[in-house]
């Protein structure tokens, strides 16, 4: 293969369903009820939980609509990075590039916390097996960084494997939860009333929910391996939201059902991820638990190898284009993986574990739970900022995308995910735990700030001092220049 190959990703590998599962496994609803929803209930006792994912995935729907348009037009792996840049301006972009940075970095390494510490519970509960969590994490960080450097498409097969059988595990629950309601009183409708949302309590609700939606933007990011540009992506991302929106809200139901409306907060504050657990062990059998427990944690790791991916081709799309190191921007010359890329994040993430470990820090209060905060602030931010760069895009350029499409959905969606982003941050205590020290609610979520000011002086620097490689930020891959472009000689022609 020629030297050449070596800084390209491979070409026409995904389809549909390969990107569906991508974003799905990144959303992992295994984890989000196992340990988001129950965590949502613990904290805020609200009975409108299953109702708020429905919300959630309306205004995310309506983010969709301009999200896939640009879609359409812009093919490549930095994703938001480079639909700001075009959208809104190359500072912008590169802004916008290190807060992805910051928030997939996060959630992935936060996730390793999780990881293992479920697993080291369930080795020590069933064998007997008493091992501290950071060598299951460790375990898993290995296989992460192998299957990272592999061909993308075997990359989602794994993930499909994995997350059908969550899938069919979090429908068994429930299945069993609507089935035997509380005390014999019926199925309770109360999680859908709105009622029981829009309460004191909402910032709360919808700062978690928000966070369990996290990775069902991430199509994009493999705009230049699928098949067919033009549709793969937003067809993937629009079915991941209404499955992902859907399934939470019933799963979340089924919850409130099997325990009842008013014991619901109750019993996830008890049991945590046992109600889940403990309910398919109490109507089905110990067998069916034991094997939910371990997709349990299949669904991490799931989750854990799909965010790799992604910051994999984030760094890959800012090394091709010099905004990074340029060796960040090489492939593997046998499987076309990202492969500086993928060792980069691997790098990080070892760094930031071996930091926690040392600290002995708790592996889900602290490692997990400050990291996933993160990350929900940066995502929010994300998609406001590419919602108004997709009203900038189209306001400039010439496309067959209505009005609906290029102007109206994606103003509708800046405004509501800017709303949402004040609520997040405003809130962002309930994210944390009561013994968590109280400035860190403000030095969490000023991460991501930093990171978006870091990247936009970067910009700068490059415009000033570098304006080849500024030139180049967030161009759509392969396409040439051409008269017909609006705007300056330096924009991109869309893909067609």
């Amino acid at each position: 293969m020629s030297e050449q190959l070596a800084g390209t990703l491979a070409r026409r590998r995904l389809g549909v369903v390969h990107l569906f599962f991508f974003v799905v496994a990144a959303s992992a609803p295994l984890t989000v009820l196992g340990g988001g929803v129950t965590t949502m209930f613990a904290v805020t006792g609200s009975k409108g939980i299953p109702l708020s994912f429905l919300v959630i995935a309306l205004i995310l729907g309506i983010f969709a609509v301009g999200y896939a348009a640009m879609s359409r037009h812009v093919a490549n792996a930095g994703a938001f990075y480079s639909y700001i840049a075009q959208g809104i301006g190359r500072p912008a972009g590169v802004g916008g590039s290190f807060v992805a940075l910051m928030t997939y970095n996060t959630i992935q390494i936060g996730l390793y916390g999780l990881f293992g510490f479920i697993i080291g519970d369930f080795m020590n509960t069933k064998f007997s097996v008493d091992q501290p969590w950071w060598v299951w994490a460790l375990l898993g960080w290995v296989l992460i960084g192998i299957l990272g450097m592999l061909r993308v498409d075997l990359n989602a097969s794994v993930l499909a494997v994995l997350l059908i059988l969550e899938i069919i595990a979090t429908a068994v629950f429930d299945i069993v939860g609507v089935g035997n309601p509380a005390d014999g009183s019926g199925v309770s409708l109360a999680g859908f009333d709105p009622g029981n949302l829009f309460t004191s309590g909402l910032g709360a609700v919808f700062a978690f929910a928000i966070a369990a939606f996290t990775g069902f933007e991430s199509g994009a990011i493999y705009s230049e391996e699928v098949k067919d540009p033009r549709h793969t992506v937003a067809r993937a991302t629009f079915f991941a939201v209404l499955f992902t929106g859907i399934f939470y809200a019933i799963s979340a139901w089924a919850m409130t059902v099997v325990v009842g409306p008013d014991n619901v907060q109750q019993a996830a504050t008890e049991a945590g991820p046992g109600v889940v657990f403990g309910t398919l062990a109490q109507y089905t059998n110990n067998t069916i638990a034991d094997i939910a427990t371990v997709l349990f944690f299949t669904s991490v790791f799931a989750a854990l190898l799909s965010f790799h991916n992604g910051v994999a081709r984030y760094f890959f799309a800012l090394g091709r284009e010099r905004v990074l190191p340029q060796f960040l921007g090489r492939t593997s010359r046998r499987t076309m993986a990202p492969i500086a890329g993928s060792i980069a994040q691997s790098v990080i993430a070892i760094v930031v574990l071996i930091f926690f470990i040392i600290a002995d820090r708790d592996p889900v209060i602290d490692l997990f739970t400050w990291l996933s905060g993160v990350s929900a602030v940066g995502v929010v931010l994300l998609m406001a900022a590419t919602s108004a760069s997709v009203v900038g895009y189209f306001r400039v350029r010439r496309g067959d995308e209505s009005a609906w499409q290029g102007r109206v959905a994606p103003a509708i969606a800046t405004i509501l995910l800017t709303a949402l982003l004040v609520t997040l941050v405003a809130n962002f205590n309930y994210l944390l735990t009561p013994d968590t020290p109280s400035y860190l609610r403000w030095v969490l979520p000023g991460l991501i700030a930093l990171a978006a000011i870091a990247g936009i002086l970067w910009g700068a620097v490059l415009k000033s001092s570098r304006p080849d490689v500024y030139e180049g930020i967030g161009r759509t891959v392969g396409q040439p220049l051409t008269a017909d472009e609006s705007g300056s000689e330096s924009d991109y022609v869309p893909v067609h």
